[in-house]
C-alpha cells in the first residue's frame, strides 16, 4: 500500500528502526516519534536512507505532544512500539506503569479521536504477559505474568478489548518472544544479539539465559507490524509472534556457523527465561496472512554480516 503516512512510536529502538525501514520500503512516509536522541540504531539498519525519515522528539504520555505530530504530519497509520523493557520497569515501576500503561492508552484515544483518518492502531505486547506455563503456551488463556513489564502488556491488551467495545476502536497487538538482530542491544533476551556482536568482533560473551525460547528476527517482526497497522479494521486482535523455537545450543551454533573464528567463544548460563519455551501461534497467520519466519541459521548470519559493515 503506498501513499500512507506512518507514525512508529520508540523509532530509536530497535524494531522501531525496523519497521520504519519497512514502511520506507513500501514507499510510504516514515514519521518517527521518540524522546531519546541516540539514532545508533536507526543509522545501522538504515544507513543513508536515514535523511528520509522525519524524526518527532516527543514522549508518548504527552498527548498534546502525540495530538501534535499525529496531525501536523496527517498521519494515516500509527505502529506503537515505544516502551520500557523489562529492566527499567523493575527500577521504576511507576515510570513504567506511565510509559507502558498510561502512554499507550494515550495512543488510543489519539486513534479513537481521529478515525475518519487512522482505522486503528498496530501495537507491541509480549510474550511476557505469560508466566513460565507449560508449553505451548495458549494464545488466548494462560496469562500469569512474572514481571511487572508483562503485567503492563497485559493492561494494554485489555485496555484494547474494553475500548473496542466502547468506543469501537480497532487494534491489532503482536506478542514477540525473543527478537534478535541488528539494533538490540538491551532488554532481558538481548543476550543472543549481543553474543552475535561479540563473535563479529572475535570476542567472547557469556549469554544471561539458556533454555529453549521462540526466536523472532527483528526485520520479520518489524514487518509484520507494519503490515498490521494496514490491516486492522476492527475489533482487538491479540497474536503471538511465530517464531522458531530452538535451544541455546542451537542458537550459538547459527552463530558459530556464520563466524566459525569465534566458535567456543560463547557460552551461556542454564538459567530458563521465566516464560513458556513455546507459544501456540495461529491468529496473526489468519488475520495477516502468513507472517514471515526467517530460519535461525539466516537470521544470525545476516545479523553478523550487518555487524562487520
Amino acid at each position: 500500500m503506498s501513499g500512507q503516512r506512518v507514525l512508529v512510536t520508540g523509532a530509536q529502538g530497535c524494531l522501531g528502526a525496523w519497521a520504519v525501514r519497512a514502511v520506507l520500503d513500501d514507499g510510504d512516509e516514515a514519521v518517527g516519534f521518540d524522546l531519546g536522541e541516540n539514532r545508533a540504531r536507526l543509522e545501522l539498519v538504515l544507513g543513508d536512507d536515514l535523511s528520509r525519515v522525519t524524526l518527532v522528539r516527543g514522549d508518548i504520555t504527552d498527548r498534546a505532544a502525540l495530538d501534535r505530530a499525529l496531525d501536523e504530519h496527517e498521519i494515516t497509520r500509527i505502529v506503537h512500539l515505544a516502551a520500557l523493557q523489562v529492566p527499567f520497569c523493575k527500577a521504576d515501576p511507576v515510570l513504567g506503569a506511565s510509559v507502558n500503561v498510561a502512554g499507550t492508552t494515550a495512543v488510543f484515544q489519539a486513534a479513537i479521536a481521529r478515525r475518519e483518518r487512522i482505522p486503528g492502531v498496530a501495537y507491541a505486547s509480549s510474550a511476557a504477559v505469560y508466566g513460565a506455563e507449560p508449553s505451548p503456551a495458549r494464545e488466548e488463556s494462560g496469562f500469569a505474568p512474572a514481571t511487572l513489564y508483562g503485567i503492563f502488556k497485559r493492561a494494554n491488551e485489555q485496555t484494547a478489548h474494553v475500548l473496542s467495545q466502547d468506543e469501537g476502536l480497532a487494534t491489532i497487538g503482536i506478542r514477540p518472544y525473543i527478537v534478535y538482530g541488528p539494533g538490540r542491544d538491551q532488554g532481558v533476551t538481548s543476550g543472543p544479539t549481543l553474543a552475535a556482536a561479540a563473535a563479529a568482533r572475535g570476542e567472547p560473551y557469556r549469554i544471561g539465559f539458556g533454555g529453549t525460547g521462540q526466536y523472532d528476527f527483528a526485520p520479520d517482526v518489524a514487518r509484520t507490524f507494519v503490515r498490521a497497522a494496514h490491516a486492522v479494521r476492527e475489533g482487538a486482535v491479540v497474536g503471538n509472534y511465530p517464531g522458531v523455537p530452538a535451544p541455546m545450543a542451537a542458537v550459538v551454533a547459527a552463530i558459530e556457523t556464520a563466524a566459525p573464528e569465534a566458535s567456543g567463544l560463547v557460552t551461556w548460563d542454564e538459567a530458563k527465561l521465566p516464560f513458556p519455551e513455546t507459544l501456540e501461534a495461529r491468529v496473526l497467520d489468519t488475520v495477516l496472512g502468513a507472517v514471515p519466519r526467517t530460519p535461525l541459521a539466516v537470521g544470525f548470519a545476516e545479523t553478523i554480516a550487518r555487524f562487520r559493515g
